[in-house]
């Protein structure tokens, strides 16, 4: 390994093998950056990395955002392939699409656990890495937690997440280590497959987000960006 890239930054993200996380890991990549990316299917994975012509900067690992032996496991591996940690985006989460008033309970567990439980495990699994490099924290979040919708279970795991970044903020600001909160609108990706199809409208599209998160990752040292609401034009709440 060169001199530059042992010094390039190294980014670790969950739930990256397709949608928001894919198109950041594609962005930081050209940027110059490391990656490591983890995500529950490892075929995924694998086709994720052919398709980049498995550059020696990227790793992929499978594992369970809300597993805490997996996520330190990641970290530990990232840190072990490429010698530091800068950035991680806790991008893993799902949807089942529907309501604490009639709906089927079965996936709330898992839902629950991977969208908030899973990037509070990612900040304890890297934080004192983080703060040797004085890196930064991306949690994906939702406009779902910001606005409230009539029973929507996912919106309040969204809420949390919304929680947990300015609570992780107060936390670790005094060790140089900054906490973005991106929350997107209504984007086009694997979020909908549940659901049917996707929502009416302009939707956002990957790439578009992961112009934000990136953007928000490369500010200038102490310069601390804590919460992006990026919705598509014509998305009234």
């Amino acid at each position: 390994m060169g001199a530059l890239m042992a010094d390039s930054p190294v980014a670790l993200i969950t739930g990256g093998g397709s949608g928001m996380g894919a198109a950041v890991a594609r962005r930081l990549l050209d940027a110059g950056h490391r990656v490591t990316v983890t995500g529950r299917g490892e075929e995924r994975l694998r086709a994720f990395s052919r398709g980049l012509g498995d550059p020696a900067e990227l790793l992929t690992l499978a594992g369970d955002a809300a597993d805490h032996e997996h996520v330190e496991a990641a970290v530990a591996a990232t840190v072990r392939e490429f010698g530091r940690l800068d950035t991680v985006v806790a991008n893993a989460g799902f949807a089942t699409h529907d309501s604490v008033v009639d709906g089927d309970p079965s996936g709330w567990r898992d839902m629950v656990l991977t969208n908030v439980l899973g990037p509070a495990l990612l900040v304890r699994a890297s934080i004192d890495r983080l703060k040797e490099t004085r890196g930064r924290i991306v949690l994906i979040g939702s406009v779902a937690g910001h606005v409230h919708t009539p029973g929507n279970i996912y919106g309040a795991t969204k809420w949390a997440v919304t929680g947990l970044a300015e609570n992780t903020r107060r936390a670790v600001t005094e060790y140089g280590v900054g906490v973005t909160l991106v929350s997107p609108g209504r984007t086009e990706t694997p979020f909908w497959d549940n659901y049917g199809s996707l929502p009416p409208g302009h939707l956002l599209t990957s790439d578009q987000i992961a112009e934000s998160v990136v953007w928000a990752i490369r500010q200038p040292a102490g310069v601390d960006v804590n919460t992006l609401v990026v919705r598509p034009v014509g998305q009234p709440v």
